[in-house]
């Protein structure tokens, strides 16, 4: 009961340190360059298996090197890569980020992950019909994504919709998802017209907001529930709603409640930020249940 597909981003994330982030038309000197795998269909994969589930990546990679790197990584993590499209006519997704001043901004350039469409998913659908779980997030087009919620819905697949970065999804989507995780921003995108407070309680079980520092919020009994977040220093934020997700969508098809899943997915997220980098980050299922039992 722990089987876990994620369909969609993988990219290479190249980050570079500064003391200052430059604004318009300025130009400032780093203090060094990470490349590391990353995309936020990777990132959740590699979290969720680093935890423990028994992971399989859907998506798409161009024949680079990049490509081959995107690969190995998920090797090295025991995920199954079966179903992921190898194409000679794109490059693979990469993401330019800055880390200064304590945070990160980020460009992200989509690559062979603008190429995940109806044909990978039914392509993948033997892998896809057997899951405990179906992790989705907004790095792939997003008639994929509706197609995903639909296909899934129809055969009683449970599905956890990361909804980022911010898009305007179809209502319809959000009703066949399971599990809908934004942040606040990514929640007001969703439902522009109405207060979020009330969407929250209306979808009870099913939007779990993250709110950063102040930890996550969920709707129980009528009321808005608040999980808080896991005090840390932190090194690097590249990640950590990603590793919130895999430890969340983990603790979830584990037979864990929601806010137990909260917990541990805030506990997860909380030992990748210590780190550098979105997947070399990400803890163990042993270093979180050290860390819990500190709590």
């Amino acid at each position: 009961m722990n089987n876990i597909v994620v369909i969609g981003s993988c990219n290479i994330d190249l980050t570079v340190l500064s003391d200052k982030r430059p604004v318009a038309g300025e130009t400032v000197l780093g203090n060094g360059l990470n490349i590391a795998p990353g995309g936020k269909g990777a990132n959740q994969a590699v979290a969720a298996a680093k935890l423990g589930a028994n992971v399989t990546m859907v998506g798409c990679i161009g024949n680079d090197a990049y490509g081959q790197m995107v690969l190995e990584n998920l090797h090295r993590w025991n995920i199954n890569t079966d179903y992921l499209v190898t194409l000679d006519d794109v490059n693979t997704g990469t993401a330019h980020i800055t880390l200064a001043e304590g945070d990160n901004s980020i460009i992200v350039l989509l690559g062979a992950n603008a190429r995940v469409d109806k044909s990978i998913v039914d392509g993948a659908w033997d892998a896809i019909s057997k899951a405990d779980l179906v992790m989705v997030q907004n790095e792939i087009p997003l008639k994929t994504i509706g197609y995903i919620t639909k296909k899934c819905a129809a055969a009683g697949v449970k599905v956890l919709l990361n909804p980022a970065p911010a898009a305007d999804l179809e209502v319809e989507w959000l009703t066949q998802a399971t599990y809908i995780t934004p942040n606040e921003h990514e929640l007001a995108a969703l439902y522009p017209v109405n207060n979020t407070d009330d969407i929250i309680k209306a979808n009870a079980g099913k939007i779990i907001v993250t709110l950063g520092s102040e930890g996550v919020a969920f709707g129980k009994d009528g009321d808005i529930h608040k999980v808080p977040s896991f005090k840390v220093q932190p090194v690097d934020t590249t990640g950590a709603g990603d590793t919130f997700n895999g430890g969340f969508a983990t603790a979830i098809v584990n037979g864990k409640s929601i806010e137990e899943a909260i917990r541990y997915g805030n506990a997860a997220a909380a030992l990748s930020i210590l780190k550098l980098g979105a997947q070399e980050g990400m803890p163990t299922a042993e270093e979180v249940s050290a860390f819990l039992a500190k709590q």
